[in-house]
């Protein structure tokens, strides 16, 4: 009998992995709905659907490993990073998927979410206000007009399977939808700034630097007090917090 591994849980949904089967569980109807329309949609390698019975969507392993993870050493090469770049950078050219995805906040309501997640960080002694307040005028220039395209919305490395130097798969497409590209590539890159010349060398085009920089500040502060509240550690080494102090 295959073992059942818990691969992430928390209150919301939780990933299963039995065999060479994946089974994610949601309640959320239309998350699933998401997921399932984007890997229809994105014209890159995507895990196959093998059923779907609400709650559960089961779909199929992919050959190789993840680049690695947040707050862990990067397994993959250069070239595999750069074959990252190039996936999103194909993904980000696909035409539009109909509705906006978590990259695709408006600039009002994320200022107005990150304004009010920087006072509950500070009030709660949950982080310094200093770096706090220096981290909010490092996310402000991610808050400007961009080009909608379709985006992952949720790409981290650990998202990201690859064999060698060749990109076999991308995972977890629940955020997915019309979005500012370049959340993706910041996402992307939390924690492993030393793979972001990599990662453009194979998306291929001029990029602004700092609204990458704005996106790890801001995307590190909006999760941290999620993931404690959930029962994950912002703290750990190379995690949102390390990446917070490395902005000041």
């Amino acid at each position: 009998m295959d073992e059942v591994k818990v691969v992430v849980a928390h209150s919301e949904r939780a990933t299963l992995r039995v065999g060479d089967m994946f089974l994610k569980v949601d309640p959320d109807q239309a998350r699933l709905d998401i997921e399932v329309e984007a890997m229809s949609l994105a014209p890159v390698p995507t895990p196959k659907v093998l059923w779907r019975k609400s709650p559960v969507l089961a779909i199929a392993a992919l050959r190789g490993t993840t680049l690695g993870r947040l707050g862990g050493p990067s397994t993959g090469s250069s070239a595999a990073w750069a074959a990252a770049g190039a996936a999103i950078r194909k993904l980000h050219d696909a035409p539009l998927p109909p509705r906006p995805g978590r990259a695709g906040r408006s600039s009002q309501a994320l200022a107005a979410e990150l304004d009010n997640e920087c006072a509950l960080l500070v009030t709660k002694s949950l982080l310094p206000a200093d770096l706090v307040t220096r981290n909010r005028q490092v996310a402000q220039a991610a808050l400007r007009p961009w080009t909608p395209a379709f985006t992952h919305g949720d790409l981290q490395i650990a998202h990201v399977f690859v064999d060698g130097d060749e990109v076999t798969g991308i995972i977890d497409w629940s955020e997915a939808g019309q979005g500012d590209a370049l959340y993706d590539i910041a996402t992307f890159t939390l924690g492993h700034e030393e793979h972001l010349d990599d990662v453009l060398a194979g998306y291929g085009t001029d990029i602004d630097l700092d609204v990458i920089h704005a996106w790890w500040s801001l995307r590190s502060l909006l999760a941290v007090r999620w993931l404690i509240e959930h029962g994950f550690d912002p703290f750990a080494s190379g995690c949102e917090v390390d990446v917070l102090r490395s902005r000041v």
